[in-house]
């Protein structure tokens, strides 16, 4: 699932999904992202400017999903997204539009941590928390219950300490989110590693 509504406030009001990284659009990079990492289905949240993005962005074979609450926080995004997976889905991939420095390397490493038995895991840096996140199906109800504001899954990753599962991958991806004109700057110009 890729969290792609926000309106990038801090970037001056620009739609994250709709700025252009590596020649094509961060959503589009993010989807990609997410299948060639082995997401079988790729579903994406839109909200700010959703009709724009629909239009513009190739996104080939991922299910959209429109959050018309968006402005609420990514927590809305998780919410909405959650709520239209597939019947009998057995784990959600969250990944974050803003992240282009993931890679299909960590997405793939989360799956086979789930593949492996575990029910939440997320992407570490240097042992460090960070996105993707990796959430079971059994912990649905309570992601989206808990997810407020930006939130997303912090609450339920809080709750199951003992049953996060940490997949370091600072060796193949970066956490790095891009969130202002700087850090667009720094991102158009190749992410550092």
């Amino acid at each position: 699932m890729v969290l792609a509504a926000g309106g990038g406030r801090r970037l001056g009001g620009r739609p994250k999904a709709l700025i252009r990284y590596g020649g094509r659009l961060l959503v589009e990079h993010a989807a990609a992202v997410a299948r060639a990492g082995g997401c079988a289905e790729v579903t994406v949240v839109l909200g700010a400017e959703g009709d724009r993005v629909r239009s513009t962005a190739f996104l080939p074979g991922c299910r959209l999903v429109g959050n018309p609450d968006w402005a609420r926080g990514m927590g809305s995004s998780l919410r909405a997204g959650l709520a239209a997976l597939a019947p009998r889905t057995p784990a959600v991939l969250v990944l974050l539009v803003d992240t282009p420095g993931v890679t299909p390397a960590a997405v793939a490493r989360l799956l086979a941590a789930h593949r492996a038995g575990a029910e939440l895991a997320a992407a570490a840096y240097h042992g460090r928390r960070g996105h993707p996140v990796l959430i079971g199906a059994r912990h649905f109800a309570e992601a989206a219950a808990g997810a407020r504001g930006d939130a997303g899954a912090r609450a339920l990753l809080a709750a199951h300490p003992a049953e996060l599962v940490l997949v370091e991958c600072a060796d193949i991806a970066t956490p790095d989110d891009l969130d202002t004109p700087a850090d667009l700057a720094r991102w158009s110009a190749g992410p550092a590693r």
